[in-house]
């Protein structure tokens, strides 16, 4: 068997996933990947580049972390239609990503 010193750790790559469901309406999931522990930003923005909603603004761990988007705007009010563009910043690394919101 072998002990917790032994066991060789699989380094996990910076990564944004696509949205699911995508189109989404009401809501979707979004699924991203740290490989170290940090101040992380998850935002998302309209087609204009204008802030819409800030989801994640903390100190996550490394891992795999998910994040629900509702379809609402940082006051709270339901989004129109159209596409949207997620922004994932940790670190030095930076990833994007587009959705489409279909009502």
């Amino acid at each position: 068997c072998m002990s917790g010193v032994d066991e060789i750790e699989v380094p996990i790559a910076f990564s944004l996933g696509q949205n699911y469901p995508n189109p989404f309406n009401p809501t979707t999931t979004i699924e991203f990947t740290l490989p170290a522990s940090g101040f992380t930003s998850l935002i998302i923005y309209n087609v204009m580049g204008q802030k819409v909603r800030e989801l994640v603004a903390d100190r996550m761990q490394a891992g795999i972390h998910s994040v629900l988007w509702d379809g609402k705007d940082d006051n709270g009010n339901v989004v129109s239609s159209g596409i949207y563009l997620s922004r994932l910043i940790s670190g030095e690394n930076v990833a994007a990503g587009r959705m489409l919101l279909l009502k």
